[in-house]
C-alpha cells in the first residue's frame, strides 16, 4: 500500500484508544478499526504509522513495516475471542523446551550450556514451581506433569495481548521458559535470543557464519524485540475497560 496520510494520532473514544490518520480511523485488513486499551501502546502505534515509509507521503510500504499494528490486530481479532488454543500451544513448548536439551560434548559447549541455561530453569522452578528435567540424550525426556501444569497455570494468567507477544517469543526461542522470563521482566528479549542461539554461536565461533544465517538471525532478533516491546507497552498501564 502507499502512504496517503500526513498525521497519525492516538484518540481516546468510548473507553478505548483509536489510531487516526488525518482525522480518520485506521482500519485493519478486513475492515475492523484499529483500537487498543493502553494509552502507551496507542501512542506507540501512532508513532509507528507516523514514521512508516520514512514519513514520506506516497511512499510504498507493507504490513511488515508495521509490526506493532500486526500484533495488535492479532491480539484483538485472533486471540482475544478464544485464548485457550494459544495457551495450549505455548505450553506444549515446555514439553521439549530448548533449555532442557544439552550437548554431551564437547566439554566447552557442555559447560557453556549449563552456565547459561541452568539459571533460567532454576528461575522457573522458583518462580512458578515448575522444575523441568534435562537430558543429554537424543531421546526426548518426559517432563513431570506437575511442572507442565504449573507452567500452564502461569501462561493462562496472561491476557490475549500478552499471549500475542508470547506467541512470537516462545517459538522464536524454542523455549517457554525464556519467553516467560521476558514477559515477566526478568530477562531482556535480546539476551534471551542470545541464549536461544547459544549452540549456533558456539559453532559460528569455530567455523564462521554464512550470510543467510546472519540475515535470518537479524530478522528473528528484530521480531522478538518488537514482541517484547509490545508486551511491555500492554503491561505499562492498567486497561481502560
Amino acid at each position: 500500500m502507499k502512504r496517503f496520510w500526513r498525521q497519525a494520532s492516538a484518540v481516546q473514544r468510548d473507553g478505548a484508544w483509536h489510531i487516526f490518520l488525518d482525522g480518520k480511523p485506521t482500519r485493519l485488513p478486513g475492515g475492523a478499526p484499529l483500537s487498543v486499551r493502553s494509552a502507551a501502546l496507542a501512542e506507540a502505534l501512532a508513532a509507528e504509522w507516523q514514521n512508516a515509509a520514512g514519513g514520506q507521503a506516497g511512499a510504498e510500504l507493507s504490513w511488515n513495516d508495521l509490526p506493532l499494528t500486526q500484533l495488535a490486530g492479532t491480539a484483538r481479532h485472533r486471540i482475544e475471542p478464544d485464548p485457550l488454543p494459544t495457551v495450549s500451544a505455548l505450553v506444549r513448548y515446555a514439553e521439549s523446551d530448548l533449555l532442557c536439551y544439552r550437548a554431551a560434548h564437547p566439554p566447552a559447549l557442555v559447560m557453556r550450556q549449563h552456565q547459561s541455561w541452568q539459571p533460567w530453569l532454576d528461575w522457573a522452578a522458583e518462580r512458578y514451581g515448575a522444575r523441568l528435567l534435562i537430558t543429554d540424550s537424543v531421546r526426548p525426556v518426559r517432563q513431570p506433569p506437575e511442572a507442565l501444569a504449573a507452567l500452564g497455570d502461569a501462561v493462562g494468567q496472561f491476557d490475549a495481548w500478552v499471549l500475542t507477544g508470547l506467541g512470537v517469543l516462545v517459538p522464536a526461542y524454542g523455549s517457554l521458559v525464556l519467553g516467560l522470563a521476558v514477559a515477566d521482566g526478568a530477562l531482556g528479549a535480546d539476551a534471551a535470543y542470545g541464549l536461544s542461539i547459544l549452540d549456533d554461536a558456539f559453532q559460528q565461533s569455530k567455523w564462521g557464519m554464512d550470510s543467510e544465517a546472519e540475515a535470518r538471525q537479524m530478522r528473528v532478533a528484530r521480531d522478538v524485540s518488537e514482541a517484547a516491546r509490545f508486551i511491555a507497552l500492554v503491561k505499562e498501564e492498567a486497561v481502560l475497560f
